[in-house]
């Protein structure tokens, strides 16, 4: 999944186009990386994508699928772009899906490679979307991998790798809990408390009422042999 487009959209595309893709996979994007080509080629090695539709786009509707004037899904069509690139047309089909949303009380215009799933299927995918912007804003802003530690490739994978362990595992301990955390104050508390021994799972339900504990003094052997 891409983020949100940026004044670095141009150099974000170009990454994108290198990226190498196993055949089967769905790519969830912002309509800022737009790119005939880009879905071009993703449609040849059978990589899927969906997106928003830019409201200038220049198509031709091939082909109806579904038309309502009420229900989530109100359009559901096969279109070809009006598209010439590179000196030569995009001839791939594509689908444009129309979505009600009800919270907006507006339409949502899809596009995407996929043929063979459902209209609800592809709206729920771009709905997904979302989900992982807010799981990488609650990465960002609670564990500090804005800047790293090491420059290397391998530090740098080292380090983002231990922010997903981490924020997975924080994760778990926020759903296990009966008490309502808010993932932020769930980790501090846990970064202050680092250094003292607590019952984990009681210090989870009764944050304020788990004192620390001495730690046990039986001293666990290492066998060296």
């Amino acid at each position: 999944m891409f983020g949100h487009i940026t004044e670095g959209a141009v150099a974000d595309v170009t990454v994108a186009q290198g990226l190498i893709l196993p055949p089967g996979s769905i790519v969830v994007i912002d309509r800022g990386y737009t790119d005939y080509r880009l879905f071009e080629a993703w449609s040849l090695e059978k990589v899927g994508f969906v997106t928003r539709l830019k409201s200038n786009a220049e198509y031709f509707v091939m082909k109806t699928l579904r038309k309502a004037d009420e229900g989530r899904i109100r359009r559901d069509e096969l279109i070809q772009f009006q598209c010439i690139t590179a000196g030569r047309t995009i001839w791939q089909t594509y689908r444009r899906i129309e979505v009600w949303r009800e919270d907006k009380q507006d339409i949502m215009v899809l596009l995407t490679n996929r043929l063979d799933l459902a209209a609800a299927t592809i709206a729920a995918i771009y709905k997904q979307r979302w989900q992982i912007e807010l799981f990488f804003k609650a990465l960002k802003q609670n564990l500090r991998i804005k800047t790293f530690v090491g420059t290397s490739a391998n530090a740098v994978r080292i380090q983002i790798w231990t922010a997903l362990i981490t924020i997975l595992l924080v994760k778990y301990l926020q759903f296990k809990s009966r008490c309502t955390w808010v993932l932020s104050h769930l980790i501090a508390l846990l970064r202050w408390n680092l250094f003292s021994y607590r019952d984990l799972w009681a210090w989870l339900e009764r944050p304020l009422q788990t004192p620390p504990q001495l730690p046990p003094e039986t001293q666990l052997a290492m066998d060296l042999g």
